[in-house]
């Protein structure tokens, strides 16, 4: 369908965040509109990584939510193929540097969502099983998943997180730390409106904006390239809840355009 449409929509996993002294100045490595993150404040937060060998290292590609001791929620476009290895994978956790040295852990599975096809079409979701428990790593504890009743709208206190772009065009500055922002959830209804206003096209009777999709953002304030699968929470009757998944966007942090999330309410069957 978008592919169709001829949309420069964003997949917002799609650069890959640098490393220290060793990455060209131009690789794009958050969030647009946000401050340092607190070290603990959000102890569900990874960073997925894949080995590059012009860099000999393991490398941000993308972020991911703890949602068990041995599960991590991220978007099924981070992973791209339905067959992925799982020992093509790390999952950085626990700190708010994103080279900090610390272990990676090894992924033990992966499983894609059956109905991806591409982020802009929905399902952009998967899990991986981590090859041991986070139980016994300080600053790592679990979000509470969204449950099929919870409403949330815009005057929801909700926050986004993640270790990409500060803008459209200015990486993450080192020492690479992961930054936040907060932002209204905007209703699907007018979030689809924006987004034909944005492209100017019909889209032949066919939604952007799928019921499987939340959106969440504003002019200045927006999650960016390198964010992907990374978690978007609200605060829901005292503790932070995940409600979102980074999934892709038109742009980031334009003037009427939020970013879009895979909604994890809907995907509670699964």
């Amino acid at each position: 369908m978008l592919s169709q449409l001829g949309l420069t929509l964003i997949f917002l996993g799609s650069s890959i965040a640098g490393i220290p002294a060793s990455v060209p100045e131009d690789v794009l490595v958050g969030i647009v509109g946000g401050n340092s993150a607190p070290q603990g404040k959000w102890p569900w937060q990874v960073s997925l990584r894949v080995y590059r060998y012009n860099w000999a290292s393991w490398v941000h590609i993308c972020g991911g939510s703890i949602i068990h001791p041995q599960w991590v929620l991220t978007a099924a476009h981070c992973i791209h193929e339905s067959d992925a290895d799982p020992s093509a994978f790390r999952i950085y956790l626990g700190q708010v540097y994103l080279y900090g040295g610390e272990k990676l852990l090894k992924v033990s599975r992966v499983i894609i969502h059956p109905d991806f096809v591409r982020s802009g079409l929905g399902s952009d979701v998967a899990l991986l099983q981590l090859a041991q428990s986070v139980r016994s790593f300080p600053n790592v504890k679990p979000v509470k998943l969204s449950p099929a009743s919870l409403e949330v709208t815009k005057k929801d206190v909700c926050w986004v997180t993640g270790w990409g772009s500060v803008s459209m065009h200015e990486s993450l500055p080192p020492p690479y730390r992961l930054q936040q922002v907060q932002v209204k959830i905007v209703d699907n209804t007018l979030c689809e409106k924006l987004y034909r206003n944005a492209t100017r096209l019909s889209n032949h009777g066919q939604r952007l904006i799928l019921q499987d999709m939340l959106c969440a953002g504003s002019h200045g304030r927006d999650s960016c390239y390198g964010d992907s699968g990374g978690p978007l929470v609200c605060n829901v009757t005292g503790s932070w809840t995940l409600v979102g998944v980074v999934s892709w966007g038109y742009g980031c942090a334009l003037k009427d355009i939020p970013g879009v999330y895979a909604r994890v309410q809907f995907f509670l069957p699964w």
